[in-house]
Order: C-alpha cells, then structure tokens, then sequence
C-alpha cells in the first residue's frame, strides 16, 4: 500500500512527525509531501498566480511552497508518474476540525485533494486545550482508527474526517461516528491595531465563536471525550432545494430544465 502523507502544518510540525511513525506501522511505502511553512486556514486554494517549488528533504519527504491543495497537487502529477498513492493522509493538525472549520480547513482540503484525484483520503487532527495533553489521544488512538479504514469501501468524492479529543489517552471514551456539527463564526472576535506608518490592520481573532453542541455531532462528540470520525462529501449541491426553486422560477413563466 502506498501512502501520502500531507498537512497544513508544514513538513517538520510535529504532528506530522507523529502521523509518519503511525504510517509506517502500516506501510513501508510512506510518502510526505507537505507545504514548506504553515498554511492554517488556506482552505481549498490553489497557488495560481506564484510559482511553486518542491524541495526534497529526503528519501520520499519533500516539501512544497505553497497550500495544502498545492502539496497534493504537485505530488500526484510530479512524484506519483508510475502509480497513485492508495491512501491520502492529512494531519495530525494540531488543533481540532469541527464543523463549519471545514470550510476553512487547509487540512481537510489536503484530503479533499485526494479524494477529488479518486484515493481514499482522511483528515485527522488533535484538539488543543491549554496546559493539556498535547498528542497523547492521536498518538494512542489514530492506528485503531485508521485500520477498518483501510478496508473499507468509500464511495467516490468523500473523505472521513477524524478528530481526537484533548484528553489523555487513557481518558479518552471511544469512538463516535457523527455528523457535521455547526459554528457561529460571525461572533468571532475582531482586533483592530495601528502599524508603525500609522495605518490601521484587523486581525481575525476565534475566542467567541459559538459552539452548537447538537446530538450526534462532530462537536459534541470531542466535547465529551470521544474520537469523532465524520464522513463528508464534495458535492455540495443541496438536492432538495432543486424543486423548490424550480416551482419558484416556474411561477414567473420562466423556462427551466432540470439536470436530471
């Protein structure tokens, strides 16, 4: 089995260096390509108006000046030439995934890579809590985790997105397969400063989102001390919707046609 191993973090965070130990326990065919520097928050983009370079770090290990999105990107049209990776691997982001952090994931995208390119792709990633136990969970759960995953058949373009509670690993209560839960972002907080010329900057700052603690969700699941692993799809089309907006446009006699 070969496995590519990618992040957000950049190459030499040590989540990545926990999630190569656990790689290899599975594999002797263990890729990384990851971006140079950290890339948090970079979501699913692509470098487009830069030139992005892949620098070798050693035997398969190389490193990408660019996104997450790039890293994957770059690997599977440049070092993948003879055969695809059968497994993509993005984590262990230090810092849980919950959520509507997807949308603004760069961990999650570095999956989403993968399984847009048809390779079984999981995110996996470590809540992070002030004076706790840094990656003790990832660390003693992440190969239960993987190893059905590996079998498993998983429809085409989804990902499984994994996170482990900030707990020590004895503390934590099992696993719960759960749905995406919801985050209020727009009561994030805001800073606004002065730089040294004068002008003013804002920085986006996470300390007041709300967190919806729904039954069954990815978000309840972690606050209550269990590995939350959720399946997500990229098709994001909203199907229901499709009726009822085609009743809408019908009602003002315009023509439409359904994809069907």
């Amino acid at each position: 089995m070969r496995i590519l191993l990618t992040n957000d973090d950049g190459i030499y965070a040590p989540g990545m260096a926990l999630l190569e130990r656990i790689a290899r326990t599975l594999s002797d065919d263990v890729w990384v390509c990851a971006p140079t520097e950290e890339q948090s928050g970079t979501g699913h983009s692509l470098t487009l108006h830069l030139p992005v370079r892949l620098h070798e770090h050693g035997e398969k290990r190389f490193a990408v000046t660019g996104t997450p999105t790039d890293a994957v990107n770059l690997a599977l049209r440049k070092l993948f030439t003879d055969r695809k990776p059968d497994l993509v691997i993005s984590g262990i982001n230090a810092g849980e995934n919950l959520a509507d952090d997807i949308t603004y994931s760069g961990t999650i995208s570095a999956a989403m890579e993968g399984a847009l390119a048809g390779i079984k792709a999981v995110a996996m990633s470590q809540a992070i809590r002030d004076g706790d136990h840094g990656f003790s969970a990832a660390e003693a759960w992440a190969q239960q985790v993987l190893a059905p995953l590996l079998d498993v058949p998983m429809a085409p373009r989804t990902l499984v997105n994994v996170n482990f509670p900030a707990r020590a690993a004895e503390d934590v209560r099992g696993i719960r397969l759960t749905r995406q839960g919801f985050h209020d972002y727009s009561r994030g907080s805001l800073i606004e400063g002065t730089d040294p010329r004068g002008r003013s900057y804002y920085w986006f700052g996470l300390e007041d989102v709300e967190h919806t603690l729904d039954h069954g969700t990815d978000l309840e699941a972690v606050d209550d001390g269990y590995v939350s692993i959720t399946p997500l799809q990229l098709d994001l089309t909203h199907h229901p919707s499709i009726a009822t907006l085609a009743e809408s446009y019908a009602q003002m006699n315009l023509e439409t046609a359904r994809g069907d």
